[in-house]
């Protein structure tokens, strides 16, 4: 069995979406729910939205003021240890994720077959027409709802473009599921790219598509900010850049790799993908 694991700290608004597509690759879902200020009705609204979704388990519950990555980690680490051997898909609620070639299956059995236990990958960040931070609707396709994908978050904010997305159960993550800890060593950089465990990037690679850049995320920045959350500087940044911007993202900016998807769903349509994700292993 195949399992998907997501921590749900927030983003109620995206779980139908996230359902829909993840369904396609994986047997189950799994869902841990940390509520917070940010959404300190998070709960009972999960349970509400999964709870005509057969394929959908919400295998734990906490309640804290803040959300704290280092925490979040911790969880996605526990409950996947607990079937070492199976392939997990890990991805945040607002992380979407597309494998090379279009083709999941093909991805795990190569992985089997050349004895990789984690598939790398790295954000490709979707914004809405014309560049502006719109609305989510429920009942469209949400790839076509947000056509533009580029790479303008890490510019902004200089966190950590990386992301582990395919793991085996036995091996942990890092915070903001960065990168795989493989016998204490955090395989960043140059630790990561020949690792016999990594699949390499030339072969295997995840594109992590993100929505979060919608209006529903605004608003939970301003409540991170005003309740003091953790890392609720990185927060402030992203504001006051948004708000230089006005809220609507320069798509003509060379430096953020802009391409339209005409809302297709497919690995194949960015283009410079290999040459962006070469990139993000670098950083």
């Amino acid at each position: 069995m195949i399992r998907l694991l997501s921590v749900v700290g927030y983003g109620t608004n995206l779980i139908p979406h996230f359902i829909e597509h993840y369904s396609k690759f994986v047997d189950e879902i799994q869902l841990v729910v940390y509520q917070s200020i940010i959404e300190p009705t998070l709960i009972n609204d999960v349970k509400k939205i999964t709870s005509n979704y057969d394929n959908v388990k919400i295998v734990k519950t906490i309640e804290d003021r803040i959300l704290d990555w280092e925490k979040v980690a911790a969880l996605y680490n526990h409950v996947k240890s607990k079937k070492p051997n199976d392939w997990w898909v890990i991805a945040n609620i607002d992380e979407f994720q597309l494998y090379t070639g279009d083709n999941f299956s093909r991805c795990i059995i190569d992985c089997e077959n050349n004895g990789w236990d984690v598939v790398r990958g790295g954000v490709l960040d979707r914004v809405g027409p014309n560049g502006e931070i719109i609305d989510l609707e429920e009942s469209i396709n949400i790839f076509k709802q947000f056509p533009n994908m580029g790479f303008f978050s890490y510019p902004m904010t200089h966190l950590s473009p990386n992301k582990v997305c395919l793991i085996k159960g036995y091996i942990e993550l890092t915070s903001r599921n960065n990168y795989a800890k493989i016998n204490g060593d955090i395989t960043s950089k140059w630790q990561g790219w020949s690792h016999p465990l990594i699949a390499p990037i030339d072969f295997i690679s995840t594109q992590v598509h993100s929505f979060k850049w919608e209006k529903t995320f605004i608003n939970q920045i301003k409540t991170i900010i005003s309740n003091n959350q953790s890392h609720s500087g990185e927060y402030l940044t992203i504001f006051k850049e948004l708000t230089k911007m006005k809220f609507k993202i320069d798509l003509k900016n060379p430096e953020f790799m802009f391409e339209q998807s005409e809302g297709q769903t497919q690995f194949k349509r960015y283009k410079q993908w290999n040459k962006l994700i070469k990139k993000i292993v670098s950083i």
